[in-house]
């Protein structure tokens, strides 16, 4: 599932640059993130590094975007056309 990021964001801006797939932006208040472009890091990282690198852990799993590990990998690769993917 795609992850989304909570009401808790600090607009730190740590998340942004470590998405590979360039799904999170600034939004109003918070930062957002696109779930068409989420892939949890699949394809590029063995975990999700938005939730890593979130100091007060405001990124998480949106239950309203439910996808199997094969539904997200076939994501990463309509955005990264001819790479290869990494995890």
């Amino acid at each position: 599932m795609a992850y989304k990021i909570s009401d808790d964001c600090i607009s730190c801006a740590a998340c942004e640059s470590e998405c590979p797939n360039q799904a999170i932006s600034e939004g109003d208040t918070i930062y957002k993130i696109d779930p068409a472009k989420c892939t949890e890091c699949v394809g590029s990282n063995p975990s999700s590094k938005c939730a890593e690198v979130c100091p007060v852990d405001a990124c998480v799993p949106d239950p309203a975007h439910k996808e199997s590990k094969d539904q997200l990998l076939a994501k990463w690769k309509k955005l990264h056309p001819g790479e290869t993917p990494k995890a």
